[in-house]
């Protein structure tokens, strides 16, 4: 039966919409956002609603567009000097961290589908198979948990978390690829894994570098008559990116991931205006990806894979990725706190991402790839369940998180990234005025003006007449961006 294709849009739209509903009601429960969109799809699916979607290469194709974006969106938000201390734990996080969760649960799978109770029969690669699509912390659970709750960690645990998720999806990709390889035709030798390793990333991190640094030049050259292009120019660029480099043999998620942050901590025109409309593209393409492998599930076909499910996932939360954090972070010694290591095991988030590559078997029609996808989605629904709502919890337990003030933006305005001036905003207190209540009276620090002020609902442009009165906000230019903030934090309150 033909659908009309404005029957299909209407209920693409409503399941859109809807989910945006339910994921508001989440929120005030605690409930990962984007686990409601996943739920969403699976009530709209074949066991819900009734809605058939069963082409798990379609839902690969959309997966893949929209992890694309996520990553690429998520470089461009990473700043340099937040990752900088970070980055060599980070990057042994996504790499080897993988690789030992991948080994470690792999073997454990092995163990248990040898028993009676088990409803599974996997050989030793295809055990590492499974654990292998499920190896990697998805980037776009971690980005949207961690700054969605605004959970403000100490020791830089932030960065770190959002580096590691960022950049170990191609690990995850790579090791799903060859094991599907090598089960189809057991004929791969450990020289060619390792060279198809060394090229993955050694092409990927140079494509990525060097169409990121190209991209910049261009979109700083190019002179459009209409600037919303310049955001169209950058989406482009972000599948350029990840074509070219996997044409060339190299990691593409690992390429667009890289040019992200490259593009992000360059000096770009029109960036505020890209960035938001990144940001909403990557709302729509996460609600989008989460939506479709919601759809793609038959949640009837996971309760023959319950038990397994259960035990995989308690012990990849309480052991495998404990070991293979603990392991991956042994060379940087003390510099990692204790309390740390264990925030970063608990940080374990499953998502999009292990069920994007729990598609690729099911596409490949390797044996046992049904189970595989009902294992991954299983166990990715109570990752985000039992870790996802209990992120706060766990950074407050271990003392590791700090308050943080709520970003306050009245005003709407930001500069140029190449102006070297800062805004700031801040609240007129008793301590603020003690000097008098008016502009001239305050001992302002050299290169601080106000620009304007709001007071209640009103916007007023300040000049020597006008008196100002506690609760007033004052947008202020500085040309110290450090010495403004020093300013505001002594008479704050």
């Amino acid at each position: 039966m033909n659908i009309p294709m404005e029957a299909m849009l209407l209920v693409g739209a409503v399941l859109v919409f809807c989910s945006i509903l339910i994921s508001k009601t989440g929120y005030r429960f605690g409930i990962p956002t984007l686990l409601m969109f996943l739920v969403a799809g699976m009530l709209a699916g074949s066991d819900g609603l009734g809605l058939q979607f069963h082409n798990a290469y379609e839902a690969q194709i959309v997966g893949m567009i929209a992890l694309n974006i996520i990553l690429f969106t998520g470089g461009m938000d990473t700043q340099m000097k937040e990752i900088r201390p970070v980055l060599f734990p980070g990057i042994a996080l996504s790499t080897l961290g993988v690789l030992l969760t991948t080994v470690i649960t792999g073997l454990f799978i092995f163990g248990i589908s040898q028993w009676e109770f088990t409803e599974i029969e996997f050989t030793l690669i295809g055990s590492l198979l499974l654990a292998a699509t499920m190896s990697s912390t998805d980037s776009a659970s971690v980005f949207n948990i961690l700054r969605s709750q605004r959970i403000n960690l100490k020791h830089n645990l932030r960065p770190m978390l959002e580096l590691e998720s960022g950049s170990n999806d191609p690990m995850a990709y790579l090791l799903t690829i060859l094991l599907i390889q090598y089960m189809q035709s057991g004929d791969i030798s450990g020289w060619d894994i390792a060279l198809s390793f060394l090229l993955q990333f050694i092409v990927g991190g140079f494509g990525g570098y060097l169409i990121g640094r190209l991209t910049v030049w261009i979109i700083n050259h190019i002179r459009l008559n209409n600037t919303e292009l310049y955001s169209v120019l950058v989406l482009c660029f972000i599948f350029i990116i990840y074509c070219a480099v996997y044409l060339l043999k190299g990691n593409g998620y690992l390429a667009v991931y890289i040019a992200g942050i490259v593009i992000g901590n360059s000096h770009l025109f029109k960036k505020k205006e890209i960035r938001t409309f990144l940001d909403g593209i990557t709302w729509l393409f996460q609600i989008v990806m989460f939506l479709t492998l919601g759809l793609l599930v038959n949640p009837h076909e996971m309760l023959s894979v319950t038990i397994t499910a259960l035990l995989i996932s308690v012990f990849m939360i309480l052991v495998a990725r404990p070991a293979s954090v603990w392991i991956s972070l042994l060379p940087f010694g003390k510099s990692i706190t204790t309390k740390s290591k264990w925030f970063i095991s608990w940080v374990g988030l499953r998502g999009a991402a292990p069920i994007l590559f729990a598609t690729y078997p099911v596409v490949e029609q390797v044996e046992g790839s049904n189970q595989i996808f009902n294992i991954v989605f299983f166990v990715t629904i109570l990752s985000l369940i039992v870790q996802g709502m209990t992120l706060t919890k766990a950074a407050n337990l271990l003392k590791l998180s700090e308050p943080q003030e709520e970003k306050k933006d009245y005003f709407g305005i930001e500069f140029p990234d190449d102006l070297g001036s800062t805004l700031h905003e801040i609240t007129c207190t008793g301590k603020l005025l003690q000097n008098g209540n008016h502009i001239k009276d305050i001992p302002f620090p050299k290169g601080m003006l106000v620009m304007m002020i709001k007071r209640g609902d009103q916007f007023i442009v300040p000049n020597g007449s006008v008196e100002l009165k506690k609760g007033d906000t004052l947008l202020l230019i500085s040309e110290d961006h450090e010495q403004a903030h020093a300013y505001m934090r002594e008479n704050k309150g």
